[in-house]
């Protein structure tokens, strides 16, 4: 690459590193205050997918399948590296919560520290009488959402099931 396009590059990555900021609703990544999914009226508002970076809910997004809104925890518990619940987006999905949510679907990655911090949600928002549900395990287990084929998540997402 010419000294001129890799400062081009340069310019553009520092750019948007300067531009980008977490989303006031979903924690999502993105360059306004609310997302476009959070702002969008055409989202089922009453369905919460929970995920762990915005890379999981971009490979729901490739799908089509899923119409609700997202909620990204930009992480998951993980007590062996000091990650407990204040340090990952939890909090504001409790916040979120209100009369108008009716399921949270669990979309954490199909490791140890997913289904933990898939369980410790779960335990959460139940006692708020709002359905939780985890996605289908059709996703091979010990994989990354990004890594997966956009059918394999759409068959995992229609095989959810309450926990």
């Amino acid at each position: 690459m010419d000294i001129e396009r890799a400062e081009a590059l340069s310019s553009s990555i520092m750019e948007a590193r300067k531009n980008s900021k977490f989303c006031n609703i979903c924690c999502n990544l993105t360059d306004k205050d609310i997302c476009s999914i959070c702002n969008s009226h055409k989202r089922n508002q009453s369905i919460i997918m929970v995920v762990e970076d915005p890379r999981d809910m971009a490979a729901y997004e490739k799908t089509g399948e899923f119409d609700g809104l997202y909620h990204i925890l930009n992480g998951h518990l993980s007590p062996m590296n000091g990650i407990g619940p204040d340090d990952i987006r939890i909090k504001e999905l409790i916040k979120r919560l209100n009369e108008s949510v009716s399921e949270v679907v669990l979309a954490t990655n199909p490791n140890v520290e997913g289904e933990a911090t898939a369980m410790y949600i779960a335990r959460l928002v139940k006692p708020l009488g709002i359905s939780v549900t985890r996605i289908a395990h059709g996703v091979p287990v010990g994989s990354d959402l990004e890594q997966v084929d956009g059918l394999t998540l759409s068959r995992a997402l229609s095989g959810r099931r309450e926990i």
